[in-house]
């Protein structure tokens, strides 16, 4: 038959275990990730960043070939304002 000292050592050995099971995630097993995943999250905005950078140097080489004509037509669209900024032809007389 189980006596009432047999329960209690049970118990207290389950808590015991509960205990020790919650210090070691909270000592190793969360530390360990929140690193681990700060790491990662990290790793990804470097990688974003350096796509929106090599976009940006596209972007920035298609607009330095861009006339003055040609960039108020891209941002104004059709305006009569941007007539004016057609470079002429240049003619010898």
């Amino acid at each position: 038959m189980i006596g009432l000292l047999d329960v209690l050592k049970a118990g207290a050995g389950a808590v015991l275990g509960a205990l020790a099971v919650y210090a070691y995630t909270q000592a190793v097993s969360l530390p360990a990730a929140r690193s681990e995943a700060r790491a990662h999250l990290i790793a990804e905005q470097a990688v974003q960043s350096q796509k929106e950078e090599l976009e940006r140097k596209g972007d920035d080489a298609t607009l330095q070939r861009m006339s003055d004509y040609e960039l108020c037509r891209a941002y104004l669209g059709r305006v009569p304002e941007c007539d004016s900024l057609r470079v002429q032809p240049f003619s010898e007389e």
